[in-house]
Order: C-alpha cells, then structure tokens, then sequence
C-alpha cells in the first residue's frame, strides 16, 4: 500500500535532508524545491477539505463525458490565503531565480491586486494562455505561470486526495487529470504488471493510461513512439516523434524501497537535459 501523501512529503523533505547531510549541498533547482515543498506542505495543512463535493455516481457521470471531477466553478478558493501564499511564492523564486527587475516589479504588482491574480489563477486553470495578465504587467509568461502553479499546488492537491477515490481508472483512461484536468509531467510503470500511470502536474493525481501512446498528441503510430533507458533500466524517457514531446518514467517493477514520484521528478533532472539534446521538449 502506498504512503498517504503527508507521509510522503515528510519523507520527501528527509530525503532531502539526507542528501544534503551527504553531498554537502544541494543543487540550487533542488534546494528551490524543497523551499516550495516545505511551504505548500505548510499550507496544505492549514487546509480543511470536508469531502468530495460530488456523489459517486455524479462523478462517474462527468467522466464518461470526458469532464474532470473539479471544473473551475467547483474551486471554492480563498482568496486571501491564494494572495498570500503568491507572494511568499514571489519572494522564494526571486531568491533562487533572479528574475529581471521588470520581472520581478511585473510579479509584485500582480500580488498586490487580487482582481489580476484571479484573472491570470482562473485563465491558468482552464488552460488558457496568462498572455493578457503578462503582457499588462511586462512580466514574464513562464515566470508568471511557475509563480501560479507553485501556489495552488497545496490547494489543488487538498482536493485532489478527497476527488481521486472517486475516479474508475478504467473509465478514464485520457491524456489529461480526471480530478484536474492537468497534463502529466512524469510517469510511472507500477510493480504489478508493468501498467503506465500519469502523475498531474498541478495536483499530483495519478492516473492509468494506455504504454503505447503519446500522452500529450495522443499518437498510437509505432514507428513515431521510442524510449531511452539507463543501463539499470529503472528510469525511462519516452519519447515521440510526431509531436517531439517527452516524459520522463520510472519503471517500479527495477525499484528498490518506496518511489517518491513527486521527488523523482527533481532528481531526474538530468533526463531532461539529455531529453533536450535529443531535440525533444518537455510535454
């Protein structure tokens, strides 16, 4: 049976902790993550989700129709915490990243007016570009949306640990998160018998999809579909040729000990590098 996901964030930031102890510092990527981690684990915390706002069976319902579980009128934020909680975020990646000043101002003026930030956090959730917030505020659009998903990871996966449950796996089976509607930014083959599972990069749900198929275009065409592998043949970077998009994947089946997947995303970094040399990009 798998850890509950506060045993695996203390676990993660042990992990951490030890390797620190060991290496004598951490790579500066790595220490960033474990600043987020320790504050959205804070957080998430302080958080108090009663349950699902939906019946089983009104769950099934959305997703036979292709729907995920929380659409963005089900989202319930306060507001005043998301604010505060963007500009602990401001301060962390302005540390770690030194962003431009104008950047940096674009971020500040951003978390002082509410009616922008929930303009760019609702535009961000249902997938749209933050263009508009960015260019207003001449900051960076990558930064921006860094700056937006480091905050509402605590309070999309809050909710994600009540709405999973309520998922059939089988039924779902798309290349975005039932409980979200996120895309997938890592992957796992589970030590049973060898099935492919997505992790969500917004509220680490995982979820079942199909070894043989592209999760970001969707292609089954053999001949466009590879992996690469490491002589251990524990982690996988699948890769596709019809979108040139990648994902990275540990193979559970060569694990030793308990996966942190959430953590694996971190310390395969050099997967990505490798990834991107190939000529593929992030999906």
């Amino acid at each position: 049976m798998r850890q509950r996901k506060k045993d695996r964030d203390s676990e993660m930031l042990r992990r951490l902790g030890e390797w620190k102890q060991t290496g004598g510092t951490l790579p500066r990527f790595v220490e960033l993550h474990a600043e987020l981690l320790r504050l959205q684990m804070a957080v998430k915390a302080s958080l108090t989700v009663s349950g699902p706002h939906l019946t089983q069976e009104a769950a099934t319902a959305r997703l036979r129709q292709g729907l995920p579980l929380l659409g963005v009128d089900d989202l319930s934020l306060d507001w005043t915490l998301v604010q505060d909680q963007f500009c602990v975020i401001v301060d962390i990646l302005a540390k770690y990243l030194s962003p431009e000043p104008g950047d940096a101002r674009g971020l500040w003026d951003i978390a002082a007016d509410e009616s922008l930030l929930r303009q760019a956090v609702m535009d961000w959730y249902q997938g749209l570009p933050v263009s508009s917030v960015a260019e207003e505020q001449c900051v960076s659009e990558d930064l921006l949306t860094a700056a937006i998903q480091s905050t509402m990871q605590p309070f999309l996966a809050a909710r994600s640990e009540v709405l999973l449950p309520l998922v059939d796996q089988e039924l779902w089976r798309r290349n975005c998160c039932p409980v979200c509607g996120g895309k997938s930014d890592f992957a796992c083959l589970d030590g049973e018998r060898g099935a492919r599972w997505l992790l969500c990069c917004r509220c680490d749900a995982e979820w079942l999809f199909q070894r043989l198929q592209c999760p970001f275009c969707g292609t089954q065409e053999q001949s466009a579909l590879a992996y690469l592998t490491d002589e251990r043949e524990l982690y996988r970077v699948y890769t596709c040729d019809s979108c040139r998009s990648y994902i990275k994947a540990v193979d559970l089946r060569k694990a030793e000990g308990e996966v942190l997947l959430t953590l694996e995303r971190v310390m395969t970094a050099d997967l990505d590098r490798q990834a991107v040399e190939a000529g593929y990009r992030p999906g």
